[in-house]
């Protein structure tokens, strides 16, 4: 059995992650390693797959590289909650099962008629965004949130996860809707589930380093599927998964640096993980009434070297132009060249935003 002390296990999952001073080449090598980028809408900072983008090139990227990598360049695709690799779409179309309940397939089959009108409308019409397409439901989509009756909505999400239809970029801030053979590579494949599964399986643990053998968040696996090598780390009770490239190059020089990560950063999103690795406690606390809160609205976790070492509460006032800064928590007593460091990254994160910070 393979034993990792916890700082080698924590510099696998962190160089892993392109979270070392190694700078990828450009935003699709960033997204094929680490091969996806999810999508959520918050913007108290910056949206998650610029600020993810933003973490692993700084300043280097621009928000109109992602755009252009899907629109133009067809490099990068996005699909459902995610952005990513074209390369890779053809593995999700093959594991869609894994993300549609039954429940789903029924609501389909009980709009055959709509399904046909939506597919035919962008066939002939296409792209277009989800205003533009009328509601010819035989059956309304029944939820309790926020999607109740949001016909047009749900329809063209579940034809994109059983790849009907594709997103082919966006109006704004809306998604623009077209027919996969307008979006997809005309050669595309999909494989068979079980290969399919396998490779996604393996990328997503090279993206990670280092994982439990299963974990799932909201019924997303994030684990290692059970592959890898088995290991121990140190002090951590259960059995681990590593990838065995990360383990061969274990003794390379680890070079450091301080990132500030978004709350939906791999690195952090498996909190258990996070804890047992890191020692680092965090929930998102956005949902939480403000009096309950004990590192803010959208609290960014902070990465120097090898640990996690705090959360800073800002956002941005875009009309006033500024990067306020409410606090910066340290997990622990900072050594004067941590906080040095950090006060570097958030100078960074405001010149990258095109903003002025205010401290306090």
């Amino acid at each position: 059995m393979i034993t990792l002390d916890r700082e080698q296990a924590r510099r696998i999952a962190v160089r892993a992650q392109l979270l070392d001073a190694y700078r990828p080449a450009s935003l699709v090598a960033t997204v094929d390693h680490l091969t996806l980028l999810q999508i959520d809408p918050t913007a108290a900072i910056a949206p998650n797959v610029d600020l993810v983008s933003w973490s692993r090139l700084g300043d280097a990227y621009d928000h109109s590289d992602l755009r252009f990598a899907i629109e133009e360049e067809r490099s990068l695709v996005e699909h459902s909650s995610y952005v990513r690799p074209m390369d890779d779409i053809g593995l999700v179309l093959a594991t869609a099962e894994d993300r549609m309940h039954s429940s789903l397939f029924d609501w389909l089959d009980a709009n055959a008629g709509f399904r046909a009108d939506v597919v035919g409308l962008l066939a002939a019409e296409g792209p277009l965004t989800a205003a533009e397409i009328p509601d010819t439901s035989q059956v309304p989509w029944q939820s309790s949130g926020w999607t109740n009756d949001k016909n047009v909505d749900r329809m063209l999400e579940l034809l994109c996860r059983t790849g009907d239809v594709a997103i082919s970029g966006r109006r704004g801030k809306f998604r623009t809707w077209d027919v996969p053979e307008r979006v997809y590579p005309a050669d595309l494949e999909v494989p068979a589930y079980d290969e399919a599964r396998a490779m996604l399986d393996a990328r997503r643990l090279t993206s990670l380093g280092i994982a439990r053998p299963t974990s799932k968040v909201q019924g997303e696996e994030i684990g290692a599927a059970g592959l890898g090598e088995s290991c121990v780390v140190d002090r951590i009770a259960g059995e681990w998964r590593v990838d065995a490239d990360a383990l061969a190059a274990m003794d390379e020089p680890f070079e450091p640096r301080t990132a500030l990560l978004s709350p939906y950063d791999r690195l952090v999103y498996d909190r258990e993980r996070a804890l047992d690795l890191f020692d680092f406690e965090y929930v998102l606390e956005m949902y939480k009434p403000a009096a309950k809160r004990r590192w803010g609205y959208f609290a960014l976790p902070i990465l120097h070297g090898d640990r996690l070492v705090g959360k800073l509460d800002a956002k941005v006032d875009r009309k006033a132009h500024v990067l306020r800064v409410f606090a910066v928590h340290e997990d622990f007593p900072w050594e004067p060249a941590i906080g040095d460091a950090v006060d570097a990254e958030i100078d960074q994160l405001a010149t990258w935003l095109g903003v002025e910070v205010v401290r306090g």
